[in-house]
């Protein structure tokens, strides 16, 4: 039984390291494994990133930068402290470039927490109980209303979330699937410790900070 060979070129290997940020050889074994469509190697990219972030999860980030974002005329001021694991890494463009992006982020889509996790239970009380009374008034059945407020949540981690949120460079992709892809790449850990947010004429800043990573025994 044959089997075709497809032939990857060197511009597509390049056009999709330019989309993804993955090495080249990643970049060309994907394309290979997805029989050179574009679409398909993106999604083979980023299920390897997922793959290589949770072995590397557990692993204590210590290092790191602070970063700085101006917006608006100087009207928005971000601060985020992104961790990794060395200060080789935190040293490298594609480091600062993920940190640049995350500050920017922050000003643009003025997240309130890092992680779901973060999310106190008052906050989570407030919203499931204004989301339930919100459904049960519309004459829904209580199951029914128990599984759209399941939705709204969702949807509201999406809102406040900061890994939750659709990354503004790039909607297809989460802030926490754009951190993945640099696991991935860098080979490190790497984590959002915290974040501040200040906009001139707000009656006060927000500030998030991530529950701290437990290491290992």
């Amino acid at each position: 039984m044959s089997t075709t060979t497809v032939n990857i070129s060197a511009a597509q290997v390049k056009e999709l390291r330019d989309k993804t940020g993955a090495p080249m050889m990643d970049c060309k074994q994907a394309l290979t494994e997805a029989k050179g469509d574009f679409e398909q190697a993106v999604v083979v990219l980023r299920k390897k990133g997922v793959s290589v972030a949770a072995k590397k999860a557990t692993r204590v980030t210590s290092e790191g930068s602070v970063a700085q974002y101006i917006h608006a005329g100087g009207k928005i001021g971000v601060l985020v402290e992104v961790n990794c694991e060395s200060d080789f890494v935190a040293r490298t463009e594609d480091f600062k470039e993920l940190v640049h992006d995350i500050a920017m982020h922050i000003a643009a889509s003025d997240p309130k927490f890092v992680r779901k996790e973060d999310v106190t239970p008052e906050d989570y009380a407030r919203e499931k109980e204004i989301y339930l009374a919100q459904a049960m008034a519309s004459g829904k059945p209580a199951n029914i209303a128990e599984k759209m407020v399941s939705g709204k949540m969702e949807k509201f981690y999406e809102e406040v979330c900061l890994y939750e949120q659709p990354f503004i460079k790039d909607q297809t992709l989460s802030i926490s699937q754009l951190i993945t892809s640099k696991i991935g790449k860098l080979g490190e850990n790497i984590s959002v410790r915290r974040f501040a947010r200040f906009k001139v004429g707000d009656a006060g800043e927000t500030i998030a900070v991530s529950k701290p990573e437990q290491k290992p025994e």
